[in-house]
């Protein structure tokens, strides 16, 4: 007698589909595929705005950055709202075993929070900040990235995936003119927000001027600049610094750094994003550092 094999059929599609979508969710995380296009989103209640949030509260969302946020021993938890298909792709096990208070909910109810702009995949994590670091717990690092007020949060995530990447120490801004930790900075910054200490101090040109005093050469990166950014290095500790696209680097900055240096390149266009900026040159800090 033959089997009815339709319903291991549909488990192994259900596997494979589940499998898919998690591809492809992954890589849209790294930015490597767009997110859905806005008249292909839900769209926003004419009434909508975003819920107030205290300066000691974070609402982080997106399955890769809530798993590197609950991975991370630093980041105090306050509460997990998560539907029961994100909570199996968490693979978080028995939910009231978890040790901090978790509510199950609809994606609607999260789009009511986070707004139809928000790829949350079904889960939202309330937080506290991160703890804030000094800059004298730098000291032994090779290399740190500043940037003097770029600020969209967008360019500010995947400079710091870059920085996880190459290593950096430490990802320095100013609190004003700079994004705050946010749902849209770890998300953009795919986890790499739970990987890197993000330091924003009061005024940068103290901030130099202290990183000087911890031994490290100041590059600002600037597309006059003087000299190509691979004949600048002379240190063993590396700051590179840069500025916000447009403005580039504020006046103060430029004559606070110990140096300013370009990126040479051939083609017709001679500035770059500064997130792909930041990249290249942690590229080229690297291979000096290794000599």
């Amino acid at each position: 007698m033959s089997k009815d094999r339709t319903g291991d059929k549909s488990a192994k599609d259900t596997h494979y589909a589940n499998l898919r979508r998690a591809h492809r969710d992954a890589k849209r995380e790294r930015g490597e595929i767009p997110t859905p296009r806005e008249d292909k989103r839900r769209k926003a209640p004419a009434d909508w705005r975003p819920q107030p949030l205290s300066p000691e509260q974070v609402l982080l969302y997106g399955l890769h950055t809530v798993r590197a946020a609950l991975d991370n021993p630093a980041r105090e938890v306050i509460r997990l709202s998560v539907t029961p298909n994100a909570a199996a792709r968490l693979e978080l096990g028995e939910l009231s075993a978890l040790p901090f208070p978790v509510e199950t909910v609809t994606p609607q109810d999260l789009d009511k929070i986070l707004g139809p702009d928000a790829i949350h995949q079904g889960v939202m994590l309330e937080t506290r900040p991160l703890p804030h670091r000094r800059l004298e717990a730098l000291r032994d690092c090779p290399l740190i990235l500043v940037l003097d007020q770029v600020t969209d949060p967008h360019n500010v995530g995947a400079i710091m995936r870059s920085a996880v990447a190459f290593d950096a120490g430490a990802l320095i801004t100013t609190m004003r003119h700079s994004p705050t930790e946010s749902g849209v900075l770890a998300k953009s910054a795919s986890g790499a927000l739970e990987m890197i200490p993000y330091i924003q101090i009061t005024n940068l040109g103290d901030a130099i001027e202290e990183l000087h005093r911890l031994g490290f050469q100041t590059i600002g990166l600037d597309s006059e600049g003087p000299q190509p950014l691979e004949g600048t290095f002379s240190g063993e500790k590396i700051a590179l610094v840069l500025g916000s696209e447009g403005k580039g680097l504020r006046q103060k900055t430029r004559s606070i750094v110990n140096d300013l240096a370009r990126l040479d390149m051939p083609g017709a266009i001679k500035s770059l994003n500064v997130s792909n900026a930041a990249a290249i040159a942690m590229y080229a800090a690297r291979q000096h550092l290794k000599r």
